[in-house]
């Protein structure tokens, strides 16, 4: 199987590196016993970066290998280390290299040496527990997972970077015309579709230096797919100004310069978006008896165009250097024309599926889906084993407003709620009942609002229900010691979860206390 050796498209499949997780972990140190938090942070995952490189000239390389993926970052570790950034992976491509979606849309338009794109974010590494505590929660028993890198599929075009296109016939001579004018050595049979790819010369006329470029295979017909001219069009769209190489010394029958110019006009046109190049006209071949003649008879038909027509030979020099320096002329008013290109750094930030960092409800068949940059984020981050991570995560949402849009909506406890894309949502429980805000305290690692055994919070239930048929005489601490006299009668209240034994021992003033006026959980 040959193996090409000049590739003008490429498809790739990038997964940028995943930032590393972040650590809970307490201090430990003799006579320190209180030590606090001291878990470092995840280090950020490595980006996938595609950078302009004028000595790269093809995109063979990704032709073999189009599978690439950047270093993840380090997790976190106690004594506030932090984990290590992920090393960025860094693509070089041609000068003149379109970046594509896999849906076809333009990400970007890579020109000028040193140009970047950030193509694929690395993921943000995930706090540690040190990060996270706060005057409520002085000692988190979590910490935050790291988020993943980008993963996406994007297709590489090459677009010449060339000042004048040649275009023409198979055999009209453009790689000859090339060789002849720069030190390019393209292959030169006598036989159609010789050339196979674009060959590019550089070119010095006076004080003037530029780039010219051919298109391999142009026919009638080339921009719906016929010949080769179909694959290289594109590599024309750069350039200041074309030039028709026609053969006057032609042997097939039916040809002749006019034609070969108004069928390669046809083409161009087809193919759109050239319409406002300057053109110039090579009539090759005239150390030909034959081709001079030829030309002799077409070039003031030509000219009656409007177009610059120069009769040259590739073989003896011939008109050559008239021909080059009305090129130069054309890309130097070019230049002057265009604005100063400056080397770029270009970062992809795709647009949030709401348009912005709120959040957005709709009901499903599936549930409620909850969408939105910051609580899909958010849920990424949660480790689901621990159970005070998980009640973070419940802080985040509700204060973000998210409980209140869902009973707002007339979401019901026990509704499925989906938070993330589509093909891989987290599913929750919709229970309003759960506050969230303040730190509940208990054991490093659990939340016990995600507890079905609460005796204080049942009693205080119990109360309220039995405040509603007490008797003027009674205040609510009468009411409570009624309830713990049936209790200790009755036996245990398995509905309540009460052990029967005699009133719960509380602190005046907090929930527990049966005075305690606050709102139920």
């Amino acid at each position: 199987m040959a193996i090409p050796t000049f590739v003008d498209q490429a498809t790739l499949h990038l997964a940028a590196g995943r930032g590393g997780n972040g650590v809970a972990s307490v201090k430990r140190e003799k006579f320190k016993p209180l030590g606090g938090p001291d878990g470092g942070n995840g280090g950020q995952g490595g980006s996938i970066i595609l950078q302009v490189d004028t000595s790269v000239t093809t995109l063979v390389d990704y032709h073999h290998s189009p599978k690439r993926r950047a270093e993840n970052g380090g997790q976190g570790a106690g004594d506030h280390k932090n984990g290590g950034n992920g090393k960025d992976l860094v693509l070089t491509v041609p000068d003149g290299t379109l970046v594509k979606d896999a849906d076809g849309h333009v990400l970007a338009d890579l020109v000028g040496h040193g140009t970047t794109l950030v193509v694929a974010q690395g993921g943000r590494g995930g706090l540690g527990n040190a990060a996270l505590a706060s005057s409520k929660r002085k000692a988190p028993g979590f910490a935050l997972l790291g988020e993943p890198g980008d993963e996406l599929v994007v297709r590489l075009e090459l677009k010449v970077v060339a000042d004048i296109g040649l275009v023409g016939f198979p055999s009209a001579g453009k790689s000859s015309l090339i060789a002849a004018i720069s030190r390019a050595r393209p292959k030169i049979a006598d036989y159609p579709f010789t050339t196979l790819i674009p060959n590019l010369g550089v070119v010095t006329a006076g004080e003037t230096t530029f780039v010219v470029a051919d298109v391999p295979g142009l026919i009638e017909g080339a921009a719906e797919g016929r010949g080769l001219g179909h694959d290289f069009l594109r590599h024309i769209e750069r350039c200041s100004a074309l030039v028709h190489v026609i053969d006057t010394a032609s042997i097939e029958p039916g040809r002749n310069p006019l034609d070969d110019l108004d069928v390669i006009e046809g083409e161009l046109a087809r193919y759109g978006g050239l319409e406002d190049r300057p053109r110039l006209v090579a009539l090759n071949k005239v150390d030909v008896p034959d081709g001079q003649d030829i030309a002799d008879m077409v070039v003031e038909e030509l000219r009656g165009r409007g177009l610059r027509v120069f009769e040259v030979s590739a073989a003896s020099g011939a008109g050559l250097r008239e021909l080059t320096f009305a090129m130069a002329e054309i890309v130097e008013a070019s230049r002057e024309a265009a604005p100063a290109a400056e080397a770029e750094r270009i970062v992809l930030r795709p647009r949030p599926v709401d348009g912005g960092d709120d959040f957005t409800v709709v009901a499903t068949d599936e549930g409620w889906r909850v969408r939105g940059t910051k609580p899909e984020r958010w849920v990424r981050q949660t480790d689901f084993s621990n159970e005070e991570a998980v009640g973070f995560l419940a802080d985040r949402l509700n204060r973000l407003g998210v409980e209140l849009k869902l009973a707002k909506m007339g979401a019901q406890e026990g509704d499925a709620v989906l938070i993330g894309p589509d093909d891989n949502s987290v599913v929750f429980d919709f229970k309003p009942s759960i506050e969230a805000g303040a730190e509940m305290l208990g054991r490093r690692g659990e939340d016990e609002r995600f507890r079905e055994d609460r005796p204080a919070r049942d009693r205080r239930r119990d109360i309220a229900e039995a405040m509603e048929t007490k008797s003027e005489e009674e205040a609510r601490a009468d009411v409570a010691r009624r309830l713990d006299e049936e209790r200790r009668t009755k036996g245990p209240n398995r509905s309540s979860g009460s052990s029967g034994v005699g009133p719960m021992a509380y602190e005046i003033g907090s929930k527990d206390d049966p005075d305690w006026d606050g709102s139920d959980d």
